[in-house]
């Protein structure tokens, strides 16, 4: 079974609604690295991230693994790790995922440009927790932490997340 997002604000999942925040440069089927959007198209889930300091590990059928403050995620297209997890210090372009908000608490891969990876079509595209003030993403899909780890209770490998058109 899907998840699906329906723009500007809607995440459907077994039939339940919730809100969420995408990218502050709205959806695009061209998704290209800083535009702030988020990518149209289905993405499977590949794996859950989460800060073992500040919850336990949420429950789903997807792979968990507990991050450290070493772990980062290559944005830099240039570079032979662009969106792969990287180990910190990183000398190229990155993103660290150890964070002092709480963002990125529980963060979902999504499967975008991962298979093959094309240099510059974006990376570090995440599902991950909302900002308090529920401000628009980098391109990720947010949801609140309740909402997210409700989600993720019954996601699998073969759960896919659906970002649809806005028409």
């Amino acid at each position: 079974m899907d998840i699906d997002v329906f723009p500007p604000s809607t995440l459907r999942w077994r039939g339940r609604d919730f809100a969420c925040v995408l990218g502050k440069g709205g959806v695009r089927a061209d998704k290209r690295e800083g535009d702030g959007a988020t990518p149209i198209g289905r993405f499977l889930l590949r794996r859950v991230f989460y800060r073992p300091d500040r919850l336990a590990a949420p429950a789903s059928k997807l792979p968990v693994v507990a991050l450290a403050p070493s772990d980062g995620w290559c944005d830099d297209p240039t570079d032979a790790a662009y969106n792969r997890p990287v180990a910190l210090p990183y000398p190229a372009g990155h993103e660290e995922l150890w964070r002092g908000d709480a963002v990125y608490d529980v963060i979902v891969q999504l499967g975008h440009n991962d298979d093959p990876v094309v240099k510059g079509a974006g990376s570090a595209v995440f599902m991950h927790v909302a900002r308090p003030d529920r401000a628009p993403t980098e391109g990720c899909v947010a949801l609140s932490l309740d909402d997210l780890l409700l989600v993720l209770e019954d996601c699998g490998p073969e759960t896919a997340i659906v970002i649809h058109s806005p028409d």
